[in-house]
C-alpha cells in the first residue's frame, strides 16, 4: 500500500512562503521606524541650532543697546564695512538687504558668553571645525540712527538689527528692535522679535 505525501509537502511549502512574507513585513516596519527616528533626531538638532543662532543675535542686539547707552561715540556715519565691537559705529542709512549674508556693514560682536552649570563660558567662533559651543560666524549688529525725538518724547531713536549664526553658516537668525536713548543716557527698547515666529 502506497501513501500519498503530496498534501504535506504542499503545506510545508506554504509555511515557508508565509514565514518569508512575515519576515519581509517586519523588516519594512523596522526600517520605517529607524528612518522616522533619524528624521526626528535631525528636527531636534535643527531646532537646537536655530535657538543658538537666535540667542547669539539677541546677545549682539543687547550689546548694541548697552553700547548706545554707555555714552560711546554715537555720531552717524556712512557705514561701508564691518568694524570690531571696540570701535562701533552708528549708520545714517538703513541696511539695504538684511537677507544678503554675510552683511557688508555693521559691527562684529565676537566676545559673547553664556552661563553653563553656574559658570560663565566663552563661546568660540570656528568656521573650520564646528562643534558643541562653537559658532560658524560671530554675530554682527547694525545700528541705524532714525532721528528723534520720537513723537511726544525726547531723546534719539535708533533701529538695531542683529544677525547670529549657529554651528553652520546656513543656520541664521536676524532680530530687530527700535531703541530710544534719552538725553539723560538711559534707554528703552522693544523686545527682540524672531521674524520666523508669528
Amino acid at each position: 500500500m502506497r501513501m500519498n505525501l503530496h498534501p504535506r509537502q504542499r503545506q510545508r511549502g506554504m509555511a515557508l512562503i508565509t514565514s518569508i512574507l512575515l519576515l519581509i513585513v517586519l523588516t519594512i516596519m523596522a526600517l520605517s521606524m529607524m528612518r522616522s527616528y533619524g528624521i526626528e533626531e535631525r528636527i531636534a538638532g535643527n531646532t537646537r541650532e536655530k535657538q543658538r543662532a537666535f540667542n547669539a543675535a539677541v546677545s549682539a542686539q543687547q550689546y548694541a543697546e548697552y553700547w548706545l547707552t554707555s555714552g560711546a561715540n554715537t555720531t552717524s556715519v556712512t557705514c561701508t564695512g564691518v568694524v570690531p565691537a571696540s570701535t562701533g559705529q552708528v549708520c545714517n542709512t538703513a541696511p539695504t538687504n538684511l537677507s544678503a549674508l554675510p552683511w557688508g556693514a555693521g559691527v562684529t560682536y565676537s566676545s559673547f558668553t553664556v552661563s553653563q552649570g553656574g559658570s560663565t563660558v566663552a563661546n568660540t567662533v570656528s568656521s573650520t571645525s564646528p562643534g558643541v559651543g562653537t559658532y560658524a560666524l560671530a554675530p554682527v549688529f547694525y545700528i541705524t540712527d532714525l532721528g528723534g525725538p520720537p513723537a511726544g518724547g525726547s531723546g534719539e531713536l535708533y533701529q538695531i538689527d542683529a544677525v547670529g549664526y549657529g554651528g553652520s553658516a546656513s543656520t541664521v537668525a536676524i532680530v530687530e528692535s527700535t531703541f530710544v536713548v534719552s538725553l539723560t543716557g538711559g534707554g528703552s527698547g522693544s523686545p527682540p522679535q524672531d521674524p520666523s515666529q508669528p
